[in-house]
């Protein structure tokens, strides 16, 4: 496996009415159209048949990240309103410590308006449990192509989580051309999400119910659980006529000791959506670095772009995160977190998954490019299949498994 030269992303696009866009969610989860792709073969079944489809032998991976209410409104005294994106932690860096903080925080925010937003604070009162608390925004400088704004407040009872719960709405995929509603704050999650941190869902687990999990652990199917936070840049379309020239986007994942042993079980490995997808296979990379780079250290780690394709192929899944796990006990480590950036394109080796479970994907994305990675050309008949049975297409849409060869 080598790194791709040119990859033309004209040949990976397809027709997408608008119509076939879901703009909301099934009443019922689970009653979505489930498309089946196992050696080749296409079919279509609903997704609460699909304990039936797995075996007891089988292992499926979960995201359990928690979309956060990301989308922050303030009006000036102008009555211009201006919309502030959070995106990701700046100070403190870590999610959690974000979240829980009760004093000032900054974030690095995409701002909607900006050209009537030169300085000062912007400030609005949020309710909570009949209690006015004084919200303020703030700009203090830039990071990249992003604002940092310090967001502050004026009662240290609440955290910035309950804040932003409170005020902030969910931030829905900008194709469904609809502002948020009340529904979508529960509709945009999964029924596992934990723990605080993406701006977009992890989509494929939206069709997993309570029951469905229950009836998946009842027959033996081991379930395991990371955390990649998801960050905007899930919905950039790949722009460059060279796809390889698209620059990808950064996702902090974290993952436990007991997640990298659940992986090295000699299992069927099917993944709850793209997202859980980069970070296992991330995960053999990160691997294969402790045995070839002597300075490996768990501190600022990050996966770059192109890394897996250049590093050694050779080493087995066993010997990759068996080598990851030995320097986790070095280092005392029960978990870590990291940063992965990885891009997995046609002509991709995959170490880790034998499968996935996974939404309809935007044309000319990197998620399609991923999808054609796992099924190859196969991509295109399952598409075609999709439109022509009536699958409904992106985040609120239907899903499929697909099963690599």
């Amino acid at each position: 496996m080598s790194k791709p030269v040119s990859i033309s992303i004209a040949e990976y696009n397809y027709q997408l009415p608008d119509e076939r866009i879901a703009k909301y969610p099934l009443a019922l989860r689970d009653h979505s159209n489930l498309l089946i792709y196992e050696n080749g073969k296409i079919s279509k079944k609903q997704f609460f048949n699909l304990t039936d489809l797995l075996d007891a032998n089988d292992q499926l991976f979960f995201n359990t990240t928690r979309v956060i209410q990301a989308r922050l409104e303030f009006s000036k005294s102008t009555g211009a309103r201006i919309e502030i994106f959070c995106l990701e932690p700046y100070l403190p860096a870590d999610y959690q410590v974000s979240f829980a903080s009760c004093k000032a925080v900054e974030w690095k925010c995409l701002i909607g308006n900006a050209k009537k937003w030169k300085q000062g604070k912007l400030s609005f009162i949020i309710e909570i449990s009949g209690i006015q608390v004084p919200f303020h925004a703030e700009k203090v400088g830039m990071a990249e192509d992003k604002y940092i704004v310090r967001f502050s407040w004026d009662n240290e009872k609440y955290t910035f989580a309950e804040l932003l719960e409170s005020a902030g709405s969910t931030p829905i995929p900008p194709y469904l051309k609809r502002d948020a509603e009340l529904s979508d704050a529960g509709n945009y999650q999964t029924v596992y999400a934990q723990f605080n941190g993406s701006v977009a869902a992890p989509t494929a687990g939206l069709h997993f119910t309570d029951k469905i999990l229950e009836s998946i652990s009842k027959k033996g199917i081991d379930t395991n659980y990371l955390t990649l936070h998801v960050g905007a840049g899930t919905f950039i379309p790949v722009k460059e006529e060279n796809a390889v020239m698209h620059n990808m986007h950064e996702e902090l994942v974290t993952v436990t000791k007991e997640l990298l042993q659940s992986v090295l079980e000699k299992k069927r490995k099917i993944a709850v959506g793209t997202t859980s997808v980069r970070s296992l296979e991330s995960l053999y990379w990160l691997g294969v670095q402790t045995i070839e780079e002597e300075g490996f250290s768990f501190e600022d780690l990050v996966l770059p772009q192109w890394l897996a394709y250049e590093l050694p192929q050779d080493y087995s899944l066993e010997v990759s995160l068996n080598s990851l796990l030995r320097k986790m006990e070095e280092k005392g480590l029960e978990s870590f977190s990291f940063y992965t950036q990885i891009m997995v394109t046609p002509g991709y080796i995959f170490r880790v998954i034998d499968g996935l479970i996974t939404n309809f994907h935007q044309p000319k994305s990197t998620l399609l490019l991923l999808i054609a990675a796992v099924v190859g050309d196969d991509w295109k008949n399952i598409y075609r299949f999709a439109m022509e049975n009536d699958f409904r297409f992106l985040s609120y849409g239907d899903s499929s498994l697909l099963l690599k060869q």
